[in-house]
């Protein structure tokens, strides 16, 4: 028995090394979903096709593997797209599976162009052509997911699928991805760059993932502070100089130091308005050197044109290293002077302690993280002061975690209240700027990482959007937290628009739900909090089995707007 082109495809995805695939199962999708899983292929269903497309972009980013979301043809894949998009736009090796119509059936309820709606949302169109071709298709569709870092849209006809496989096909192998090296001349100049900085700081995006020992060890060598982009938040967990996250998130302290940086690398990173604060957080006589796999991504938010400039194509670890290596060089050369650079020929190589004092990283210790910055407690009777929320919750789950976040007012207690201990510890789903998708992110990041104790940093109207998905969390039993930054409201929108004249608000703000009693219809258990006092009955649930879900409905006191808040809507 030779089996059927969808049996192929199954089997293929799997020999390519698909890692988890996730999906609401149709007619469409039925064979090709029950072929992934003879092949080995871990399956989850998920309750809605947008919380399976970004469970699977989560596992992916958190797992660094390649993983599969599958949906029925039609309307499985336009309820996915939102999903899709995020994942597209964010660069994730991504493959979407899904069942089309066939040619001849014209007049389908399913039919709709499939290859355009994947092109309009920024990923990549493929298809199963034809028996004879399905294998060699696949492969090509999962070499541009890996290689390329696509998200990559599937399609596999109906009559297609049905068809009988070629006898004997053979599922063609997969070279390793390629690694870019730098240019050497532009990695000599870089060490040249380096070498004449005072105040150099390097800040790392999700390109940069896979490279904390090299950059740490040039950094090191440089003088250079350490940063990260907010989707990269943890590459540096526990360095003497890591400033934590770059832009509308930073503490005081943080947007100090990158503002007071003569030398701004950005590694794997796109320098976008969010983490550069709309290009004001960087000084306007800093060199700025963007470091990136393509040629088009150098400039694209932030020119790197002026001379001072320079855009490096290269991959992030590797040309690290070879920085490293010419500065080396550089010092048997000159004996320990620097080579040229930004301050010309034969200029003194700077000593480290110009920047990296031990005085430095106890400010950095002391001041860094919000959690540090003193505030005025907005805690009332019936109501919590978000930043104690979060310090307490940081102080009261393990380390070893995994935090998703979702989109809205309350975003920034999460990502800077909670510490992570990696790279991998942090899941953020945010470049559509979409609500609601958070939920779908914690469950797909706690599959990739089920050491780690899953953690949701949420709002009530993002939570309550993407809920079907808290029945998913407890069919799998999973121990998440979720941790609900309950306003009664979309609190970003209410605080964008109160100083608005008289624009009425009703529209975005909503009657107090029990959202932990919501919870607990679901199966999970849920706790209301109002002080840090009620914060008991989560530590009362860390010492019980954690073999179920914890909606925790934290009713938090109006910060009057975020302080990222004014920050983010500059870009709207």
């Amino acid at each position: 028995m030779t089996g059927t082109v969808a049996q192929l495809v199954g089997r293929a995805l799997a020999e390519l090394g698909v890692g988890h695939a996730f999906g609401v199962v149709g007619s469409g999708n039925f064979h090709l979903t029950n072929a992934l899983i003879a092949a080995g292929v871990p399956f989850t269903a998920a309750r809605h096709e947008n919380g399976a497309a970004t469970m699977a972009d989560a596992w992916a980013r958190t797992s660094g593997r390649v993983a599969v979301v599958t949906t029925h043809q039609g309307c499985g894949l336009t309820n996915a797209t939102t999903g899709i998009g995020e994942a597209a736009k964010s660069r994730t090796p991504l493959i979407v599976l899904t069942a089309d119509t066939q040619a001849a059936a014209v007049h389908s309820n399913f039919r709709i162009d499939q290859d355009a709606l994947a092109r309009a949302v920024g990923a990549v169109a493929e298809r199963v052509h034809s028996p004879a071709s399905a294998a060699a298709d696949v492969a090509r569709a999962v070499r541009r997911a890996r290689n390329d870092r696509r998200t990559v849209v599937l399609s596999v006809p109906l009559d297609v699928q049905a068809s009988p496989a070629p006898e004997g096909a053979v599922v063609p192998a997969l070279p390793p991805a390629p690694r870019v090296r730098p240019n050497e001349d532009t990695a000599e100049r870089l060490a040249g760059m380096l070498a004449a900085a005072r105040r150099p700081v390097f800040v790392a995006g999700r390109g940069a993932r896979g490279a904390r020992a090299e950059l740490t060890a040039l950094a090191e060598r440089s003088g250079a502070l350490l940063a990260t982009s907010a989707v990269a938040k943890g590459l540096f967990a526990g360095e003497d100089f890591d400033l934590g996250i770059s832009g509308g998130f930073s503490s005081p302290a943080t947007a100090e130091l990158i503002g007071a940086a003569d030398l701004v690398v950005a590694w794997g990173c796109a320098l976008t308005m969010w983490t550069t604060r709309h290009g004001r957080l960087l000084g306007p006589e800093a060199a700025v050197v963007q470091v990136d796999l393509e040629e088009s991504a150098l400039g694209a938010h932030r020119p790197v044109d002026r001379p001072l400039d320079l855009g490096v194509v290269g991959d992030c670890a590797l040309t690290a290293r070879d920085v490293l290596a010419a500065l080396e060089r550089d010092d048997l050369r000159t004996g320990g002077t620097a080579g040229e650079g930004a301050a010309g020929p034969g200029a003194a190589a700077p000593a480290s302690s110009s920047w990296r004092t031990p005085e430095l990283a106890a400010r950095i210790a002391r001041e860094a993280r919000w959690r540090d910055v003193a505030f005025e407690d907005l805690s009332t009777a019936e109501r919590i002061d978000p930043r104690v929320l979060s310090r307490e919750l940081d102080a009261m789950l393990p380390a070893e975690r995994v935090v998703a976040v979702d989109s809205g007012n309350f975003m920034g207690y999460p990502s800077q209240y909670l510490s992570v201990p990696d790279e991998r510890g942090f899941c953020f789903t945010q470049a559509f700027q979409s609500v609601g998708l958070g939920l779908a992110t914690a469950i797909g990041a706690a599959l990739a990482q089920p050491h780690r104790l899953p953690v949701l940093g949420t709002g009530d109207g993002g939570f309550l959007m993407g809920i079907a998905e808290l029945e998913t969390a407890v069919r799998l039993g999973l121990p998440l937290v979720c941790v609900v930054y309950d306003d009664a409201a979309y609190g970003a929108e209410v605080h964008h628009f109160a100083g608005d004249g008289d624009a009425p608000l009703d529209t975005v703000v909503f009657p107090d739900a029990d959202i932990a009693a919501i919870g607990r219809g679901f199966g999970a258990d849920g706790v209301v909090v109002r002080s840090a006092e009620d914060l008991a009955a989560v530590r009362t649930w860390l010492d019980g089995p954690r073999d179920r879900p914890l909606v925790i409905d934290a009713k938090i006191a109006s910060d009057g707007g975020a302080w990222w808040l004014a920050e983010a809507f500059r870009g709207h």
